[in-house]
């Protein structure tokens, strides 16, 4: 089917890395990879959870060195998100996976901003950092400190890696700095985690999307608050089930969320090692789960509000939305 025009609001710039590119970078680079060849390298994408995932996501980083290799991956990415009918994107990066390898802060944040500066025409753009909530928060704190000082713009402030054992609450300091710093706050929560992940998410660290968030289920006055305050949930259905976190894509309960009332959108999360884009991802769950147009049309509407966009921005994307759904 026709995809509708996206607004792509959780994708990790480091999970848009396509092994062509991964190799590549190696050889400009001079970074040995255990990697045999392609073939080698694509037959380590059958993961069995996101632990297993990480451990390649975080190996592969090795090839990103310079800011040249961050603009080389987030230029990629930019050509290939409007080639899927991507209108905005609020892009993830993950400063502590590069400052780990003694890679300079500056180095990410040049090479990632000065590509989203220069993004296809018509198409607008916001930088989220992360956080990896499997390192310590103090080391959280110093790194929100660097990117404040930067003159790189920012949107937000995001927090992800490994789920389960790492509690929001313990960022609960850095996420008040940057509130302070009138940054927009998101964290992944309720992915592998449990539904009170997403409870703390909202009412300690204060966030104002959640991603993921599918184990939200599995608390039902818990999805009735999420349905009231119409809290955004950036869902990412192809990452759902290369994670094991849902078995295949005809049992994910994306509909029951629809039906639910909640104010969830599809994304990709880490297009490059899950198998599809956005408008991929939205194409595979209206055909597998028999999703009607309107269904459609709601997560498409869905994702506009939830973007940290100004109001003139968000009637135009309304406006596109519209357009597509009456075409």
């Amino acid at each position: 089917m026709d995809t509708p025009p996206a607004v792509e609001l959780h994708v990790h710039v480091e999970g848009t890395l396509e092994p062509e590119l991964i190799l590549e970078l190696a050889e400009r680079r001079g970074v040995a990879l255990p990697y045999a060849d392609l073939d080698d390298l694509r037959a380590r994408y059958a993961f069995t959870d996101l632990p297993h995932f990480l451990d390649l996501y975080y190996a592969n980083m090795a090839v990103l060195c310079t800011a040249e290799d961050f603009a080389a991956i987030t230029a990629a990415y930019l050509e290939r998100a409007a080639a899927g009918g991507v209108r905005h994107v609020e892009l993830f990066v993950d400063p502590q996976a590069h400052l780990a390898r003694g890679v300079p802060l500056e180095a990410v944040l040049e090479g990632v901003s000065g590509a989203l500066a220069d993004a296809p025409s018509g198409m607008t753009t916001g930088l989220i950092p992360c956080f990896l909530r499997d390192r310590p928060a103090t080391e959280a704190a110093e790194v929100l400190d660097s990117l404040v000082r930067s003159s790189t713009p920012l949107l937000g402030i995001g927090l992800d890696s490994a789920e389960v054992g790492h509690p929001p609450a313990q960022f609960a300091e850095v996420y008040a700095r940057a509130r302070a710093e009138g940054l927009h706050l998101v964290a992944h929560a309720g992915e592998e985690g449990p539904a009170s992940y997403v409870r703390d998410a909202l009412d300690v660290l204060g966030v104002e999307r959640v991603d993921h968030g599918i184990r939200s289920l599995d608390d039902p006055a818990l999805v009735r608050r999420l349905a009231e305050e119409a809290v955004p949930l950036t869902v990412c259905p192809f990452s759902n089930v290369r994670l094991r976190t849902v078995d295949t894509l005809a049992d994910h309960p994306l509909p029951r969320m629809l039906d639910a009332g909640l104010a969830v959108s599809v994304h990709s999360d880490d297009p490059a090692y899950f198998g599809g884009y956005v408008d991929d991802n939205h194409r595979a769950v209206a055909d597998t789960l028999a999703l009607t147009p309107d269904q459609v049309r709601t997560l498409a509407d869905n994702a506009v509000e939830a973007a940290f966009v100004d109001d003139a921005r968000r009637v135009e994307l309304r406006a596109e939305v519209a357009a597509w759904a009456g075409a």
